[in-house]
């Protein structure tokens, strides 16, 4: 089966293609930025949604910028680039690889002499992004292969497949990889209150390639969990700091569950969501509309005026987590935070 790949950069037109993520599993449809504009809109709706593919989404965001921008100076140009890579890293406050993707391509037309240069350099900048999340998401997977038995009976929360990258995923590239290399796993699916990602999303990208998932509500975790129904947790991440990992909100209970019941609890992750010089304290969580609570899918599910605290990430201490499974090896805060500060300088990884 063809792989999933949820944007692809056209920069012949120029647009940026995407799968609308708020669309699935109902209907798969593709969709055109063609503007900055459109970009930010898909990205702030969830269009586009998952950390490396928001750094995908970025990096061709600048990108595209570079190839639009009909300034005739080049200091011109620079400002009003700048200013498309300004909106782009205002649409999701807390997830790193959107600052990522954004700032790479952008050092890369900050370094060119000439506007044609910085064209060139940008296209080739934003197709580097891409091209490296796919090796590092596969890269992952056989990373993580090793905390995977045979017969695994997997957790995982939200959405970090294909879908939230630029193909293959995190935490469910490890899950892939392991289907692949022979072994039979089967996954329970939290179906991700309140925008259903898990229950939307992870069960289609499961249930495409032919893997055993069963969807269970976000409640239901502890309970297998207690009942020895789950053998391991893997999830993503939205950002790692040096205390703690940012994830979908839900992340945190189910890393106490785990805890509690003697359960691995992994985070899947490329080496471009550390933000190891920072703290929990440091970093903006997200907060979205409270009719994302009020609703589900446009249907009313409470009072229309009942107050809501609505945010899209939690944080979970590091001595919760197992390891962070990445492209590199298998690390744990606070322990490998040298080796990590060490591996982003050799492989010229900043945020």
């Amino acid at each position: 089966m063809e792989p999933l790949r949820p944007i692809i950069f056209h920069p012949h037109v120029p647009s940026i293609e995407y799968i609308e993520q708020t669309l699935l599993p109902d209907t798969c449809e593709i969709r055109t930025a063609e503007c900055i504009s459109d970009l930010a809109d898909a990205i702030v709706r969830l269009g586009i949604r998952g950390a490396p593919a928001l750094g995908c989404a970025g990096a061709s965001g600048v990108a595209l910028s570079a190839l639009l921008t009909k300034e005739d100076s080049f200091p011109a140009y620079l400002k009003q680039v700048r200013s498309d890579a300004d909106i782009l890293k205002s649409t999701r406050p807390t997830a790193v690889n959107l600052f990522y993707g954004v700032d790479f391509v952008l050092n890369a037309v900050e370094s060119a002499l000439t506007i044609e240069e910085a064209k060139n350099r940008a296209v080739d900048a934003a197709r580097e992004v891409i091209r490296s999340d796919s090796r590092t998401c596969h890269a992952i997977g056989k990373t993580g292969l090793s905390v995977i038995p045979d017969g695994a009976r997997i957790l995982t929360h939200c959405n970090a497949g294909a879908l939230a990258c630029a193909e293959w995923g995190t935490a469910l590239g490890v899950i892939r990889t392991a289907h692949e290399a022979g072994k039979k796993v089967s996954v329970f699916a939290c179906e991700t209150r309140p925008l259903l990602q898990g229950a939307r999303l992870t069960t289609w990208e499961l249930m495409r390639d032919g893997i055993d998932v069963t969807l269970i509500t976000d409640s239901m975790a502890a309970v297998l969990m207690r009942k020895g129904k789950i053998d391991v947790v893997v999830v993503g991440a939205d950002r790692i700091v040096s205390d703690a990992v940012f994830n979908k909100i839900g992340t945190y209970m189910h890393a106490v569950c785990a805890k509690v019941h003697n359960i691995p609890f992994y985070i899947a992750a490329p080496l471009s969501t550390f933000d190891e010089e920072s703290s929990e304290e440091f970093v903006t969580v997200e907060e979205r509309s409270p009719d994302e609570v009020r609703k589900v899918r446009g249907y009313a599910t409470s009072p229309g005026d009942v107050p809501v605290w609505n945010p899209a990430f939690d944080a979970t201490p590091v001595h919760l987590v197992s390891g962070i499974i990445t492209e590199y090896g298998i690390f744990s805060l606070p322990g490998d935070i040298e080796t990590i500060k060490q591996l982003k300088k050799e492989k010229n990884i900043q945020v």
